[in-house]
């Protein structure tokens, strides 16, 4: 029998890539090392071959220590989390001394190890070596040549070669193809509009205040009750002050040109519209604040990545997907610990940013049953969010202390009564703050008997508001009432103490400082 070891490794990896499903992951040329990798049951099983012998088993253990370095570093090309490693060297020469330990299976001491098996096929030993090596991968006996004349067997290994090394272009090429299939375009025209709009309100009174973003569109629930559904789409582009303008405009220019090369421009588009509008109907169910942003399509376009991620597992973990878990999983934690951000936008534009993908489907891939139900699904949930955001904004105090607020912001002074008046009806823990609000419209109204009744029940609901102090200090001051006057600046005083208006009043009622 003539014992060709290169030919050996070629003919085997040839046979498990082409008659078992192994794709190629590296192949050294110079030294015949071929790796392969299959996932199966959520666990990567990577075959390593190469034409090697050793006289003694110190040296085969120190090469089993560089292989396990090698297979860590190589983890990130792996699909699953879970490795065995299969481990085969081909001599025709044994170890002198005895190297059957290595036979059992080894693994380090470390989180998520890898498993290696050792496989050594001798020239005397090749068969049963090679049915042991069959039998733990779990493939039917292989056929191997080495009968061959030499002069066929090289011809060969150059064929296995070049099939081999073909193969692995192949799958770099379509990893190519699919993750630059189209060129960002709207991306860019997006992040202009934002950009545009952003300078438009700064010119015209400024993006952190509340009466110019609403005036521009931004998502308040009253006005969407009241038939403004346009604002769950022109709230995406209004941004308020210059670093939510600029992180969320960052994440845009890297996710947003990601997703466009991924899925083409215009399902791009479709994705970061319909994310938008579910974040910002997700936003007026659960939220009853003025709020802005983009952070609905943005979350989309992540929700966009994780459907990828689904189709194309391998592709997704080997480039982004751990980077882009682990920003979804940053930006949930910290929305959660940060009142001010709008994590009903942020799950809302995630949800729908995946069902969006999944209508619009990969290029070159198409499921019709799939994207039919998905749009179904995403029409459902639109519909059903948008009749309970409706009933949750009208039975919430919060809403409609929001709505009173904007009307005071607006000089709606008359209004403010009425819905104040009839919000107190079946007013809740937000009582005290429907009466300060209602005590303000009355003192503008010039009801000074009434705005200082609601100022005084505010105060028996909530003493910590200073405000209300002052305001009501200033009142029983204005109608000779001095006594109360007193007591009240000194508690708005105390409460706040750093307002110079408070200290002003103080002296002026007081007649000194505070000590």
């Amino acid at each position: 029998m003539y014992f060709n070891e290169p030919y050996a490794v070629y003919e085997l990896a040839y046979q498990l890539v082409t008659d078992n499903q192994y794709e190629v992951l590296h192949i050294d040329r110079d030294h015949h090392e071929i790796w392969l990798e299959k996932y199966e049951n959520k666990v990567s099983k990577v075959i390593r071959l190469i034409p090697t012998g050793f006289a003694w088993k110190n040296h085969l253990k120190r090469d089993i220590a560089v292989v396990f370095q090698k297979a860590k570093a190589m983890k990130t090309l792996l699909t699953g989390k879970q490795v065995e490693l299969y481990n085969v060297y081909i001599s025709s020469e044994t170890p002198i001394d005895d190297w059957e330990m290595f036979k059992k299976p080894m693994q380090l001491n470390e989180k998520n190890p890898i498993k290696m098996h050792v496989f050594y096929l001798s020239e005397n030993d090749f068969t049963t070596e090679k049915t042991r090596f069959e039998q733990s991968i779990g493939v039917p006996s292989m056929n191997m040549s080495q009968e061959d004349p030499e002069e066929t067997i090289e011809e060969k290994i150059a064929e296995y070669q070049t099939y081999l090394i073909g193969t692995q272009q192949s799958v770099q090429k379509e990893t190519e193809e699919v993750l630059t299939f189209g060129k960002p375009f709207f991306t860019y025209i997006l992040l202009a509009i934002n950009v545009l709009i952003f300078l438009l309100l700064e010119l015209n009174g400024g993006s952190t205040q509340t009466e110019t973003l609403i005036q521009y569109g931004a998502k308040y629930n009253p006005d969407i009750i009241d038939g403004q559904w346009w604002r769950l789409i022109s709230s995406m582009f209004l941004h308020i002050g210059f670093i939510h303008l600029f992180m969320n405009m960052l994440a845009v220019f890297y996710i947003g040109a990601t997703v466009e090369r991924i899925y083409g421009s215009w399902r791009f588009l479709l994705i970061y519209f319909m994310a938008g509008i579910g974040g910002s109907l997700a936003s007026f169910a659960f939220t009853t604040n003025v709020s802005a942003g983009a952070s609905g399509a943005l979350f989309g376009l992540f929700g966009a990545l994780l459907f990828f991620g689904l189709k194309y597992k391998k592709i997704f973990f080997q480039t982004m997907g751990s980077g882009i878990l682990l920003l979804i999983g940053i930006n949930i934690v910290f929305g959660f610990t940060v009142q001010q951000i709008d994590m009903g936008a942020h799950i809302g534009g995630l949800i729908a940013g995946f069902i969006a993908a999944a209508i619009v489907h990969l290029p070159k891939k198409k499921s019709f049953l799939l994207q039919f139900i998905a749009l179904i699904v995403y029409l459902v949930l639109v519909i059903g969010i948008g009749v309970f955001g409706v009933h949750n904004n009208l039975n919430s105090d919060a809403y409609q202390l929001t709505k009173i607020e904007a009307l005071n912001d607006q000089a709606n002074y008359e209004e403010v009564v009425d819905v104040a008046t009839e919000a107190l009806k079946n007013a809740g823990e937000l009582e005290a703050f429907i009466l300060f609000q209602r005590s303000f419209a009355y003192i503008q109204l010039n009801d000074i008997d009434l705005a200082i009744e609601d100022l005084e029940s505010s105060i028996v609901l909530d003493n910590t508001v200073p405000e209300a102090h002052y305001n009501l200090a200033l009142l029983y001051h204005n109608t000779g009432q001095e006594t109360q006057a007193e007591d009240s600046i000194k508690e708005a005083y105390k409460l706040n103490p750093d307002d110079e208006g408070y200290l002003e009043l103080y002296e002026e009622i007081i007649g000194e400082s505070p000590e």
